[in-house]
This record gives C-alpha cells, sequence and structure tokens, in this order.
C-alpha cells in the first residue's frame, strides 16, 4: 500500500472530532479500544461527507441509500455498535445528499449478505466489530456487487473492505481498498482518494 499525509479537518469538523473523541471515553472498552479509533459518530458523518465523493453513489442509491449494519451474532459489542450507529445515521437522515434508511442484521453467512445486497437494493454494507475474520470472505462473496462497503474497524480495509476510519497523529484518516472499490463499482473521485491510505 500507499501512504498519503493525514487529512487535517476543516476546524467545525475537528472541533466535532474532540467532543466525539471525549465523549468515546464513556464508552463500553470493547468499543474504546484500539480496534475502533474512531468514534462512531464521527464516523458516520464522514461516511456521509464521503458518499458524495462516490461518482456511482447517486445512481446506487436511486433515491434512497439503503443501509445495513451487519453485526457479530451473539456478540454484544457488535449489536451495541448498530445500536448507536441506526441512532445516529437516523438523525443525519441522508449519506452524500441522498435521503437514507438504516437497518441491522447479524451475519449468517458472505452469500447470503451478497444476496441482500441484490435483493434489498442496498447502497451502504457498514460492518460492525467482532467481523475482522469474515471481512476477506465477504470481500470474495462481494465481487460484482455494486455496494459500499464500510467498516467500524479500520484493520478491515486491508482484509478487502472498500472504506474505513483510522487515526494517524490523533488526526482522522481515511482508509481505502481500492482494488475492492473497482471490484464492487466503487468510484471514488481523486480529490478524496489524494486524502486516503489505499490499500491494493
Amino acid at each position: 500500500h500507499r501512504m498519503t499525509r493525514p487529512w487535517c479537518l476543516p476546524p467545525v469538523l475537528a472541533r466535532r472530532a474532540l467532543v466525539a473523541a471525549v465523549g468515546s471515553l464513556l464508552l463500553p472498552r470493547p468499543l474504546r479500544a484500539e480496534e475502533v479509533p474512531v468514534p462512531l459518530d464521527l464516523q458516520a458523518e464522514l461516511l456521509d461527507k464521503v458518499a458524495g465523493y462516490d461518482r456511482n453513489f447517486a445512481a446506487r442509491a436511486a433515491g434512497e441509500a439503503r443501509v445495513l449494519l451487519v453485526t457479530r451474532n451473539g456478540d454484544p459489542d457488535s449489536a451495541r455498535a448498530a445500536s448507536h450507529l441506526t441512532s445516529t445515521l437516523g438523525r443525519l437522515g441522508q449519506l452524500g445528499g441522498v435521503r437514507a434508511s438504516v437497518s441491522a442484521a447479524a451475519l449468517s453467512s458472505p452469500a447470503a449478505l451478497r444476496s441482500l445486497v441484490t435483493e434489498q437494493r442496498l447502497a451502504v454494507v457498514y460492518l460492525m466489530p467482532g467481523l475482522a475474520e469474515a471481512a476477506e470472505p465477504i470481500a470474495a462473496a462481494l465481487v460484482g456487487a455494486d455496494i459500499l462497503t464500510v467498516a467500524v474497524e479500520p484493520r478491515l480495509v486491508a482484509r478487502g473492505t472498500v472504506l474505513g476510519f483510522d487515526l494517524v497523529s490523533g488526526k482522522p484518516k481515511l482508509l481505502c481498498h481500492l482494488g475492492q472499490a473497482r471490484r464492487q463499482n466503487v468510484l471514488f473521485k481523486a480529490e478524496i482518494l489524494k486524502l486516503m491510505k489505499v490499500y491494493e
């Protein structure tokens, strides 16, 4: 992979990041550990903005950006993250300028997830904590699908999730698996790609 400079947020978002970071100290330990360095509220705000830089997002959403939060069955931390993001994304009400709706489901199999992407005409699949071991099989199952995959945990991007969030020198950093993005019909504009840490 290649490294790019850390993304410096505009002052307003930087202040929000600070507030969110302080708020994250109150989260249960699993969601403030190193596995999830960027607070969920800030992740939602960043996803809203980044979605607008995907040239295919509006067509994929077709008037309503359907977001599926995928949890690990029986994992309370995964379920808690999904509940938090359901509320946060619900308050935002949109992604990339498109009206958004949110649902959640436990992962049964990568093949079943691929079927859901098609049947429900999903725009975003958001992987909750606890799915690191499933990330590569999910990526393989979604080759050829038209879907933006996002991970709460940044380590999943190296395993084939298209978009993730990390902290670099205390600042939010966007992560992108560019090869998988192409395989899932996600086409980010050059101006956002230059702000990302890119994996091939």
